[in-house]
């Protein structure tokens, strides 16, 4: 690491199983030092925490009391890389994995690129690697607020160059120092979702550019904390969070672009899913708007009951 920036990796779980392990252990193959993976536990009770400590001594290892969702686990990991000296951080999910060479091809395009504070990979389905999950990804104000470019679509050429994007998935992002010390750290309020498309938008804000840097792939494991896919507390949690990315992000055209694509579809969608068994991640997101709406939160209580 001697010729290279000084990079630190957080890495938060809860409850994640041997996930971490694959994780961890791609992320010193990278090159890390033990000492420069922060790893956070959000009060697991799986023993996935102890299970890393003892497979990989030497980590920096940050215990919570409690869950506090991604943005708050993240921000401590951040704040302790920022203060041990770290040039850029990386934050994975716990169930990400590096190929060899990875970091060191993000960081050399984050150096290439002075204007640029975030980079990220194109992220592959872990148990699916021939599938893009992620390619960056657009703030479209539509259905869910957000577009993930290239998500279900065979890996290829289109999705593996570089391009300038709204952001990167907080599954894997390499982030500036300068970012941090300009635009702040995640908004942990969020608590799941949403958060780090509201952190790439603070950082294009503070002047900062954000690429997907395609020729370098991770591969994940997609929402394995939460559940997975079309499941009720995922579904309420992005209910909530789109309101509250609105009320700090909207305008009269966006809320407009908001009931369009997401109130008035709600209906015609419960009639769809309902054909399909999932009727209540409809319900939940309806839900969670309305909480929304009333200026309720996600929390720890959310993720543990469902939803």
């Amino acid at each position: 690491m001697s010729n290279r920036m000084r990079v630190f990796a957080v890495v938060v779980n809860w409850n994640g199983g041997e996930d971490n392990l694959a994780c961890v252990r791609s992320l010193l193959d990278q090159g890390l030092a033990p000492a420069q993976v922060v790893f956070v536990d959000n009060a697991s009770r799986d023993g996935s925490t102890e299970a890393v400590e003892a497979a990989f001594p030497g980590l920096t290892v940050l215990r919570n009391a409690r869950n506090l969702g991604y943005g708050h686990g993240n921000n401590r990991g951040i704040e302790a890389a920022l203060e041990a000296g770290a040039e850029a951080v990386f934050l994975a999910n716990n169930d990400l994995v590096l190929p060899a060479g990875a970091l060191a091809a993000l960081e050399a395009a984050l150096e290439a690129r002075p204007e640029v504070g975030i980079v990220g990979p194109r992220v592959l389905y872990r148990d699916e690697p021939s599938m893009v999950w992620a390619a960056g990804g657009w703030l479209t104000f539509r259905h869910n607020l957000t577009t993930l470019r290239g998500h279900r679509e065979p890996d290829g050429p289109e999705w593996q160059t570089s391009l300038d994007v709204d952001f990167v998935p907080g599954a894997a992002m390499l982030v500036r120092r300068a970012v941090f010390e300009r635009a702040g750290l995640l908004d942990g309020e969020y608590f799941a979702y949403h958060e780090d498309a509201d952190f790439c938008l603070a950082a294009s804000e503070a002047g900062f550019g954000v690429a997907c840097i395609g020729a370098v792939s991770a591969l994940h494991r997609t929402h394995a904390a939460t559940g997975g896919g079309y499941n009720p507390r995922r579904k309420y949690m992005l209910g909530v969070n789109t309101v509250w990315f609105l009320r700090r992000h909207g305008t009269p055209v966006r809320w407009l672009r908001f009931v369009l694509f997401d109130v008035l579809s709600l209906l015609p969608l419960l009639l769809l899913e309902a054909c399909r068994g999932r009727a209540r991640a409809v319900l939940a997101k309806a839900r969670g708007m309305y909480d929304g709406l009333r200026g309720r939160r996600v929390t720890a209580e959310t993720v543990e009951r469902g939803a």
